[in-house]
C-alpha cells in the first residue's frame, strides 16, 4: 500500500424488522448523508462509491446514490453474501491506499424479507452445492432445517464435541448481546433476557435456540474513506485509521467434514493471521472487536480463530468476563448481529461505524475506556471473511 486508509466520517440508520423498515433506498440514503455529514464532504468530492448489497436487482446502488445526488461518481455493486459491506469498505480502501483515488464511500443496506434466509435462485447451480454436501454426511436428517442454522448449529455441536463444552454455555453470549445492545440506540433487541429464557426459546437445530439466532433485519450504513493527503488539505478529521486489512476465501480444508471449518474458522484464523503479521500487533493487546456472530456458536468459534483466546479455552473466556467490559476485550459492543440485527449488505460497515465511534470516544455508554486499537471481522458464506483492524492517530 502506498499509504493509509482514514475514516474521515461515517453514519448508519437505526437497524429494524421487515415488518418496520422503510425500503432500502431510503435507509441507504439516511445513511449516505450521515456519513457524508460526519466527514464534512459533499457527494461531489467522492471519486468512486462501492455499494454493497445481497437481496435486490442490479444497480441498486445507482439508485441509492441518485437520492443524494447524481455527479457523475462510477458506483461498484458489490455482493458477498454476509461479508458485503466489509468487501465494499476493502474496496474502499485499496482504492485510497493505491492512490487510485483521495476520497471513497462504501455503502451498505439490505431490505430484507420474514423468515429464514435462502436461495432464490433455483434454476441454475447453487454456490452452495459442496457446503451441503459437507452438512448433509455430518447430518442426514437435517436437511429440512433451513442453510444458515443448520450450518452454524452444526459447527457448533462440533465444537462441543470436540473441546467438551457444555451447549449451555453459548446461551451467555445471547445475554452479553442483549446487556450490550440496551445501551445502543440503532439495535433492534435493546430487552435483557436470562440464560434460562434463551435456552427455554425454540430449538432450531444443535444447540441453538431461537434467541441465539441473528434476525433478518432492514438497515443500511456507509463510511466516508480518505487519504491522509485529502484530509490534511480539507481539515478533514484524521484520527482513526485502517491500519491493516485482509480477505479471504475457502481452501479445499473447508470441505475436509470438519463443520467449523466449513463456516469459516480456516478464512478468520487466516486473515486475522496477515492483519496481524501486517500490523505487528498482538491479538491479545485488542481492546475491542466486533465480530461475526450471526449465531452465538460462531461468536464462540471466533473468539479462538480469532486469536481472542486459545484453542479450546472459549468456555473459560466467557465464563472469567473477558468478552465483555470489565474483562479483557470487549466483543460486540453494539450488540452484535444477534442484537443490533443482521441486515446483510450493511453489517460489515455497521461494525465499522461502531468501532470508528469507539476509537473516537463517542461511543456513550457502549464506550469501551482508552480503546486505542479495534478488531472488525465479517464473514460471509460461500465465502469470504474480512478482518480488518483500526488505530486511533494521534
Amino acid at each position: 500500500m502506498k499509504g493509509r486508509a482514514f475514516l474521515a466520517g461515517v453514519g448508519m440508520v437505526p437497524f429494524a424488522t421487515p415488518s418496520r423498515s422503510a425500503s432500502y433506498d431510503i435507509l441507504a440514503e439516511g445513511a449516505v448523508r450521515a456519513a457524508l455529514a460526519d466527514a464534512a464532504v459533499e457527494l461531489a468530492d467522492v471519486a468512486q462509491v462501492y455499494a454493497g448489497y445481497v437481496y435486490g436487482d442490479s444497480t441498486s446502488g445507482q439508485n441509492v446514490v441518485y437520492r443524494v445526488g447524481m455527479t457523475g461518481v462510477p458506483v461498484i455493486n458489490v455482493n458477498n453474501n454476509c461479508s458485503t459491506g466489509s468487501s465494499a469498505l476493502y474496496l474502499a480502501r485499496q482504492a485510497v491506499s493505491s492512490g487510485v483515488a483521495d476520497c471513497v464511500l462504501a455503502v451498505g443496506f439490505e431490505q430484507m424479507r420474514r423468515g429464514a434466509l435462502k436461495e432464490h435462485w433455483d434454476d441454475r447451480p447453487s454456490p452452495f452445492l459442496r457446503f451441503d454436501e459437507v452438512v448433509t454426511r455430518a447430518h442426514p436428517d437435517a436437511e429440512d432445517i433451513p442453510l444458515a442454522p443448520r450450518y452454524f448449529g452444526g459447527a457448533g455441536a462440533a465444537y462441543c464435541e470436540k473441546h467438551g463444552l457444555d451447549p449451555a454455555v453459548f446461551a451467555q453470549v445471547s445475554v452479553k448481546s442483549r446487556r450490550h445492545a440496551a445501551a445502543n440506540p440503532y439495535a433492534v433487541f435493546t430487552a435483557p433476557v436470562t440464560a434460562e429464557e434463551v435456552l427455554a426459546s425454540p430449538r432450531i437445530f444443535g444447540p441453538l435456540t431461537r434467541l441465539q439466532c441473528c434476525p433478518p433485519t432492514c438497515g443500511a450504513a456507509a463510511a466516508a474513506v480518505v487519504s491522509e493527503e485529502f484530509a490534511r488539505a480539507r481539515g478533514l478529521r484524521a484520527d482513526v485509521a485502517i491500519t491493516a486489512q485482509a480477505m479471504t476465501t475457502d481452501t479445499p480444508g473447508s470441505f475436509d467434514g470438519d463443520l467449523m471449518r466449513l463456516v469459516g474458522y480456516d478464512m478468520t484464523a487466516a486473515a486475522a493471521r496477515q492483519v496481524y503479521e501486517a500490523a505487528g500487533v498482538d491479538p491479545l493487546d485488542i481492546p475491542v472487536a466486533e465480530l461475526h456472530d450471526c449465531f452465538t456458536t460462531n461468536e464462540v468459534i471466533s473468539y479462538e480463530a480469532l486469536g481472542l483466546t486459545a484453542e479450546g479455552t472459549a468456555e473459560k473466556f466467557i465464563a472469567d468476563g473477558d468478552n465483555t467490559y470489565g474483562g479483557r476485550v470487549v466483543t460486540n459492543p453494539s450488540g452484535g448481529l444477534l442484537s443490533k440485527g443482521h441486515p446483510l449488505g450493511a453489517t460489515g460497515l455497521a461494525q465499522c461505524a461502531e468501532l470508528v465511534w469507539q476509537l473516537r470516544g463517542e461511543a456513550g455508554a457502549r464506550q469501551v475506556e482508552g480503546a486505542s486499537l479495534a478488531l472488525q471481522h465479517n464473514i460471509g458464506l460461500g465465502g469470504a471473511a474480512v478482518v480488518t483492524l483500526y488505530e486511533k492517530v494521534g
